[in-house]
């Protein structure tokens, strides 16, 4: 999907905090009047809450979030109703999101002071597309879509029980048109699937009516204009791939205890699944999850490509995770942010300051990237924050940070079954479940779901059914570290290679690299490489160790795909040659079959957000991620490039 900047709502406040916005069609009215309404059309409308009672997942999809009245409304229904669902799911789409700071605002005067608190506590940074928040321990999920609403409702991966259709979806001049968004509301409608929209107009009728809805109309009261009802009862439900629905939680086994096989398990568990995890290793983190420390931040790129928009998403979603933790003194690491310095010479012609700092910024204005996202600084400000001088202007990251991911890994495991010293060497399906071999052919474990967490080892357990060969590469890391002064460094440092302070507690002083050597198996530290790695950090900040100080090492390795992107989710069924689907959303899959690998250098990043994203394909929940990031990190997607060559190329 093409993104575009996120342009925020234009709001004017009137002498008493009133709203007024032409981007909401209920801006202009007080909270206490927009939750009456909330309450009467959109819940009573969808039979809210009695529809959701003794279920497990329920999910509300809304059109048109606005100031978000209609969400916190559901909210306070699910919190009071005694037979309230095991998980509510609202996903949200609203092209012009209103700023924290107007969110907060416009709520100053909430009836529901305590969530209205909440929810701006928790309100994302205004970047494109897909921001997953989780409230009440991860019971209410907030899925919020920041973007062209006709696009994103093509791109969201999710079955919906009730629809919001809300402004500005039906009402807009720029909003979808009535047929599209009809189709796309049917094709994400759940058995029975309810609909409520203010607006009944003879086209938006039409179309649902057209796309399988059938429609009734509810009269005006005092707090509340007359509103459409529909409920999806199709004759027919037309044939093609449909957003996976919700399934009852059973067991399942997570293979491989590092960073991707913890999230994976921790979100699980998070689900209501009974979760064991198994690794070859006596302990979790043994691998390259097991390295002193390494950092988390997002990135900036021209063109906002799948790399840029997944590492996005993925970094916001590790400040979401990892900083309440790091702020409790949960984790070694620190949440003051990152810094990564901008290369000042491309191809070895050198630009001034002045003209990386020009394009930097005119990148960040054009993408629109908000400030508590990503800011461009220039040497100066960059050299005070880092507190070394740096050789040029750099990306502030205020999400960023650094962690020790052992100390991640076995907090999230804390109160998971773990099996340690298991080595799996063979997956056989037995009835309707998996089970987990060793080499002598005796059953290790097994369960009705399988996630393979374990690298690289994860592409040898799946050769035998019929998985096709990813290009994965294995790269050898040797990271440098000397104890004592870490020279004034305050924040980490990301460009060509990284850097950041240690505190006492993990030796001080700095810690920097790290080499890459694909198909280098040598498992012993080189000086070569530590030399490597410091003639790096002289060109990062000019920082070195002190003459005599002593340099320690790791080597570890790293398993990544060839085009440098995540190996996540159901893996597909054997395909007969020529009958490749064009698209990896639809190729067949083997039932209770999943994969989380290949996250590379970028594990921190990228775990919390790889972990979320397969647990919700597991359980049938709203995914985190649009159906165009989805494919392009699909176990699967290797095969639709080939399907697309064509036979010999």
């Amino acid at each position: 999907m093409k993104t575009a900047a996120v342009r925020p709502a234009s709001i004017r406040w009137d002498a008493d905090g009133t709203a007024h916005s032409p981007d909401f069609f209920d801006a202009d009215i007080d909270r206490a009047a927009a939750l009456a309404q909330a309450r009467r059309v959109f819940l009573d409308g969808n039979q809210l809450p009695s529809r959701w009672a003794g279920r497990d997942h329920f999910t509300v999809l809304e059109t048109g979030f606005g100031l978000g009245d209609h969400f916190i409304a559901t909210w306070d229904a699910w919190q009071r109703h005694t037979a309230r669902c095991g998980w509510l799911h609202y996903v949200a789409i609203e092209p012009h999101p209103p700023t924290r700071d107007d969110l907060a605002r416009a709520h100053a005067a909430s009836p529901l002071p305590a969530l209205a608190r909440a929810l701006a506590e928790a309100w994302p940074p205004l970047t494109p597309n897909v921001h997953a928040l989780e409230l009440e321990a991860g019971r209410v999920r907030l899925l919020l879509a920041w973007g062209d609403t006709a696009a994103l409702l093509r791109e969201l991966a999710c079955t919906a029980d009730a629809f919001y259709i809300n402004h500005p979806a039906a009402m807009a001049p720029t909003a979808p048109q009535p047929v599209p968004l009809a189709k796309s509301l049917a094709r994400r409608a759940a058995p029975g699937a309810t609909a409520v929209s203010l607006s009944a107009s003879p086209a938006l009728c039409d179309a649902l009516s057209a796309a399988g809805f059938e429609l009734s109309r509810a009269p005006a009261t005092a707090v509340a204009p007359a509103f459409m009802r529909a409920r999806w009862q199709p004759r027919f439900v037309p044939r093609g791939r449909r957003p996976s629905s919700p399934r009852a939680p059973a067991d399942v086994l997570v293979v491989g205890a590092g960073l991707a096989g913890a999230f994976a398990a921790r979100a699980l568990k998070a689900l209501g699944w009974q979760v064991q995890v198994l690794d070859q290793h006596p302990q979790p983190a043994r691998e390259a999850s097991g390295n002193p420390a390494g950092v988390f931040h997002g990135t900036v790129h021209p063109e906002d490509g799948p790399h840029a928009r997944l590492l996005r998403a993925a970094a916001l979603q590790a400040q979401r995770s990892l900083h309440p933790l790091l702020r409790a003194g949960s984790l070694a690491g620190q949440a003051g942010g990152l810094l990564r310095v901008q290369a000042s010479s491309s191809h070895g012609v050198q630009t001034d300051d002045l003209g990386v700092i020009t394009s930097m910024r005119v990148l960040v204005q054009a993408q629109g990237l908000p400030a508590d996202y990503v800011q461009a600084l220039d040497r100066a400000d960059a050299s005070r924050r880092a507190g070394v001088a740096l050789p040029g202007p750099a990306w502030y990251y205020p999400g960023g940070g650094w962690l020790a991911p052992r100390t991640l890994v076995e907090h999230l495991l804390r109160d998971l079954p773990f099996v340690g010293a298991t080595h799996v060497t063979a997956l056989r399906r037995a009835g309707e479940r998996w089970q987990l071999m060793d080499d002598g052919g005796q059953v290790l474990a097994e369960a009705t779901v399988v996630v393979l967490a374990n690298a690289a080892q994860a592409a040898q357990l799946l050769a035998p059914w019929g998985a096709a060969a990813w290009p994965l590469q294995r790269s050898r890391g040797q990271l440098s570290h000397w104890q004592g002064d870490a020279g004034g460094l305050a924040l980490p440092l990301g460009g060509d290679g990284y850097a950041l302070p240690l505190p006492a507690a993990l030796g001080g002083g700095v810690l920097c690299g790290a080499t890459s050597d694909i198909g280098d198996n040598e498992a012993g530290e080189r000086p070569a490489d530590h030399d490597f790695n410091l003639q790096r950090l002289a060109r990062l900040c000019a920082l070195a160790p002190s003459a005599g100080a002593r340099l320690q090492g790791r080597v570890a390795w790293r398993v990544q795909a060839a085009d440098r992107l995540p190996v996540v989710g159901p893996l597909p069924r054997p395909v007969a040659a020529g009958s490749c689907a064009d698209q990896a959303r639809l190729l067949p899959r083997l039932e209770g079959l999943f994969v989380c690998t290949a996250l590379g250098g970028r594990g921190i990043t990228l775990a919390p957000l790889m972990g979320a994203l397969v647990a919700a394909q597991v359980a049938g929940t709203p995914l985190p991620l649009e159906q165009g990031l989805l494919d392009a990190i699909d176990p699967g997607r290797w095969l639709v490039r080939a399907a697309r060559r064509g036979p010999g190329r």
